[in-house]
């Protein structure tokens, strides 16, 4: 079961939602988490699932934290700008059955608030250390290109890569079921295990604040970075010992001729 607490309800005109889940090189979480710290969105709603790994962090050694995604929003401030929702979070899915729920439920918040186009946000591990600063794009529809490609955004993705797995990607197609407009950013980043890539997050910054028509303070991100890198590693490390757990179960299962519950990793 997924469910989506409201804490506050809003109602917006026209909006845009930007995506930026963990991911290849944490691109989407670092910079769609820093335009919301940066425009001082507001959180509208929170999103729990029984597909996220099955374990609580603690913090100061007692504060309970359950995984979980985040809402926020904010509202277009002058002509050009769009009101924009945000979506960042603790962590993906752990099952293929779990991103499909996951996502139409994320979909059906994002058309109930007003919403009528997305941007997802991803990384392209390209396994070299020096990566291009180039941001990749896919979209959901032709017609979108020439709307972005003023941008700087390279659309021959497909060459590079033939799919964009999780979220980043799911969101997307399952946004063009709907009928809707979508484009997903993706940075180039080495992709080794548990590496922030603030190089390419900032890459991805720099077009997605020009698609958005706002500005902000760029020169915070690297500090910021490296405060969000100790949770993230935290909550991996934690992420690859419940999977081994949950893989050894499995085996488990499965030599005593029982049928093994499927996880991806």
């Amino acid at each position: 079961m997924t469910v989506i607490n409201i804490l506050k309800k809003i109602k917006l005109k026209n909006a845009l939602l930007v995506e930026g889940l963990p991911g290849v090189g944490n691109i989407g979480r670092v910079a769609v988490g820093y335009l919301v710290e940066e425009l001082k969105a507001v959180k509208f709603a929170e999103l729990y699932s029984k597909w996220f790994f099955p374990f609580v962090m603690l913090h100061e050694n007692h504060k309970v934290h359950l995984l979980k995604n985040e809402f926020f929003y904010w509202k277009a401030k002058k002509t050009g700008q769009r009101d924009l929702v945000f979506l960042v979070g603790d962590c993906q899915s752990l099952t293929p059955q779990g991103h499909y729920e996951v996502a139409e439920k994320i979909l059906d918040l994002a058309e109930g608030v007003g919403v009528k186009e997305l941007i997802t946000v991803g990384g392209l591990a390209t396994g070299e250390l020096e990566s291009s600063e180039e941001v990749l794009g896919a979209v959901t529809d032709a017609k979108l290109i020439k709307k972005y490609e003023r941008y700087g955004i390279n659309f021959n993705a497909g060459e590079k890569v033939g799919y964009i797995v999780g979220a980043t990607g799911l969101l997307l197609g399952l946004w063009k079921q709907r009928r809707k407009d979508g484009l997903c950013l993706l940075g180039q980043t080495a992709g080794f295990p548990i590496v922030t890539d603030p190089k390419a997050a900032e890459s991805v910054l720099d077009v997605l604040t020009k698609i958005l028509n706002v500005k902000i303070d760029m020169t915070k991100l690297e500090k910021k970075v490296k405060e969000m890198e100790t949770f993230i590693k935290k909550v991996e490390a934690l992420q690859k010992r419940a999977l081994l757990e949950i893989t050894k179960a499995a085996h488990e299962k499965t030599q005593k001729g029982e049928e093994p519950t499927r996880y991806i990793g």
